[in-house]
């Protein structure tokens, strides 16, 4: 047989699509050409897959003319994920494996020159497409590929370290003969294992910022920080992740399949929290994603996870405009003239800041050399749609030298991530969601307030000039407060609460 057809994935964003290789060998002028609007990383497959090929023993058709098609041919194509499918598919089309055989699997793999295989990113999501799309293949891949790809439950995953396993596998045993050593089935089930990490009760002092990390990792609020430096700003930041509830199964994988994508999974890391910190340098295509094909960004990468920004006014502009709608959605769409991918953003934003370019603007340790205009500018760099997306907004003030050295070690986060926990338990049991996700009806159910707390938010809003957004958003600060604290209605103390942490710190 001169055709065979071999099955297997490419990568757009966690959706992978599935791929047909189709491997044609005819006579005439020897040559090897692929189409299928392939990247040069999955040309060079040609130079890669010859040499394999014949360094593992194995036949290379030298003499005919191989034609190499990817379909379909209007879907980008990167990566050395396609090497084994083009090996397997000459091999299948010569008659070294029978055809047949490859019908029931998914391959992919990168091929060294000496036929060993190597991993290939974007496993986990590929996984993860073949059980929601519901295809009865199991999958081939390379042995730390297959691992993370195991990860699904429902899905069949074989791991292999050479090509010439994968072509044992394939053969029809003889009789009388031992079964050849093949690949292996993998099925790597981890459980999410507690690791320590920062503790808040290293930061002394700073009650009123814990308590507004307290109720944003209850209700999955976004946070900015703005006080002097050295308050603590940043060690408040790196502690929030361990404040935050285990991720259930579902969450990991999404939070897994998207740091798949870019190579930066750590199967020791399953379940756990992810905290993303980009460099105010990082640009616009960093933090949003991009590129052609596009990948995941900062922001996606954050998923089901934390997203600090530090020194939050000096990103570009043009970067932190990217946040609005991801703050909003969940989700952020790339959108190119030839691709369009939606990749998930549900993080949690946390953000720290100078309130002035020297930085000590009100501090009771320095005085401030800034101009009114200097400040003025500095806050600006912030826009007004991207601070009324930004939940919570608390002043971090220094703590005098004698109080830092005789105030004792704070609250432990095991503690207070307790508390956030039966908060979150709350929210899912009456919405099925946190309080920062609630929308239009829902805050209507679930929002109630008592008498004199809607008429006290009433006057605050006219006296504030709050935006509806604004509004809302106080409620939904104020009803992640009550469940804090049990309660079942919003009262004036919750209301009041959650004004005083919406406070508006820099000027729009």
């Amino acid at each position: 047989m001169s055709l065979a057809v071999i099955h297997s994935r490419a990568l757009a964003a966690l959706q992978a699509p599935p791929v047909t290789v189709e491997v044609h060998l005819a006579n005439g002028l020897p040559s090897f050409t692929l189409v299928g609007l392939a990247d040069t990383e999955v040309k060079e497959a040609r130079e890669r897959v010859r040499a394999a090929l014949i360094n593992s023993g194995l036949d290379f058709p030298h003499n005919k003319r191989i034609t190499v098609n990817l379909a379909p041919a209007d879907l980008p194509k990167e990566t050395g994920r396609f090497d084994l499918p083009i090996a397997l598919g000459i091999l299948a089309a010569q008659g070294q494996i029978p055809a047949a055989a490859l019908d029931g699997y998914e391959f992919a793999g990168e091929l060294s020159l000496a036929g060993d295989l190597r991993a290939v990113r974007g496993a986990l999501a590929m996984s993860l497409a073949l059980r929601r799309q519901g295809a009865a293949r199991a999958m081939v891949l390379p042995l730390d590929s297959a691992r993370e790809a195991s990860l699904v439950e429902g899905t069949t995953v074989y791991g292999a370290r050479h090509l010439l396993d994968v072509v044992q596998s394939l053969l029809p045993p003889r009789a009388g003969e031992p079964p050849p050593h093949g690949w292996v089935r993998v099925c790597e089930r981890p459980q999410a294992q507690a690791v320590a990490g920062p503790d808040l009760r290293e930061v002394k002092g700073q009650a009123g910022p814990k308590r507004a990390l307290e109720i944003a990792a209850a209700g999955g609020h976004s946070v900015l920080m703005v006080g002097p430096p050295g308050t603590g700003k940043s060690m408040l930041a790196q502690r929030f992740a361990g404040l935050l509830p285990a991720l259930d199964t579902e969450a990991a994988l999404e939070s897994a399949a998207v740091l798949s994508l870019v190579g930066a999974f750590d199967p020791a890391r399953w379940g756990q929290r992810v905290l993303r910190a980009p460099h105010h340098s990082a640009s616009p295509v960093a933090l949003a994603g991009g590129g052609s094909p596009p990948r995941p960004g900062e922001i996606s990468l954050a998923h089901q996870g934390v997203l600090f920004l530090d020194e939050l006014p000096e990103f570009p502009r043009a970067a932190l405009e990217v946040l609005r709608e991801p703050l909003e959605t969940g989700q952020i769409t790339i959108a190119r003239a030839a691709h369009h991918v939606e990749f998930p953003a549900r993080f949690q934003l946390i953000a720290a800041m100078n309130p002035c370019p020297c930085g000590y603007l009100g501090s009771r340790v320095r005085a401030c050399r800034c101009s009114p205009e200097a400040v003025a500018r500095y806050q600006g760099r912030l826009s007004g749609p991207l601070l009324d997306r930004i939940d919570i907004q608390v002043e971090v003030n220094s703590v005098p030298h004698e109080e830092l050295l005789r105030l004792p070690e704070g609250e432990p986060s095991a503690a207070v991530a307790e508390r956030v926990a039966r908060a979150r338990q709350r929210q899912l049991a009456r919405q099925g969601c946190t309080n920062a996700q609630l929308q239009g009806a829902q805050l209507d159910a679930h929002c109630g307030l008592h008498d004199d707390a809607q008429r006290f938010l009433q006057a605050a809003a006219s006296r504030l000039d709050w935006s509806a957004r604004s509004l809302h958003r106080v409620l939904k600060i104020a009803r992640s407060i009550a469940d804090l604290a049990g309660a079942d209605l919003l009262a004036m103390a919750h209301v009041a609460e959650a004004i005083q942490l919406r406070r508006v710190l820099v000027a729009s």
